[in-house]
């Protein structure tokens, strides 16, 4: 099997292994704390690279799923018709087209991005790379993902686009995935500039702390060595 009907099995399977769980439901208190804590870091680094116009911007999610990441960047102020997402499966399409009627959608894998080169001013994914086993699959759709970022273009005074990777290094419970450190990083995406930023207070600690305390859960994470997730910022480099 390759790895994209691998994918597909694996995404169906988890639908069907969470349904009725509120596990990832903004009512979960260690699933709020998490949401929360990454949708910060998220304001600090769009914030840090002088992104804060979004109304402004084109923006595309890879592996979209049901749409729920694309729709918290209307909160942050982008337009539902600059948000555009592609993902494996056409049901969590339909539910992200329900979602956000107005935004653009593709059912691809990633590989051959259905949109022309330099496109968009952010590219976004969350926890999509850490899904893919294959090495030559993970460098095809980072690639591209690369492909379609708008390039620099110093002359013009544009600095260009920039990609927003959340992913985790390390989950040694599912061996449906393989965590995305930061030397990987740097070789999906080569000739860029990166901004590391080790988030999200482990699960397993979070689910037990989060409902009797938000404040230790708040201490652990500033901590960092129990964090397990990386926001990073790629920016191309200029060639000129």
């Amino acid at each position: 099997m390759d790895d994209i009907a691998r994918l597909r099995d694996e995404y169906k399977d988890r639908k069907g292994r969470f349904a009725g769980s509120n596990l990832y439901s903004w009512f979960n208190q260690a699933n709020l704390f998490a949401l929360h804590q990454r949708q910060r870091s998220i304001l600090a680094a769009l914030k840090k690279n002088k992104f804060t116009a979004l109304s402004s911007l084109s923006i595309l999610e890879m592996g979209c799923g049901g749409g729920g990441v694309l729709t918290e960047y209307l909160g942050f102020g982008a337009l539902p018709e600059k948000l555009h997402g592609v993902d494996l499966l056409f049901d969590r399409l339909l539910h992200a087209h329900h979602t956000l009627p107005s935004s653009g959608f593709a059912n691809a894998d990633g590989q051959s991005l259905p949109f022309p080169s330099q496109t968009f001013d952010l590219v976004l994914q969350s926890t999509a790379i850490s899904s893919i086993l294959d090495p030559d699959l993970r460098r095809n759709i980072c690639a591209d993902m690369l492909r379609v970022l708008r390039s620099p273009a110093p002359a013009s005074g544009k600095p260009g686009g920039m990609i927003l990777s959340y992913d985790f290094w390390l989950n040694p419970t599912n061996p449906q995935t393989r965590g995305v450190r930061p030397a990987e990083i740097k070789q999906l995406f080569p000739n860029c500039q990166y901004e590391f930023h080790r988030i999200t207070l482990a699960p397993p600690i979070a689910r037990k702390l989060a409902p009797i305390s938000w404040g230790l859960c708040l201490f652990l994470e500033s901590l960092k060595i129990l964090n397990t997730h990386y926001l990073v910022a790629i920016r191309p480099k200029s060639e000129d």
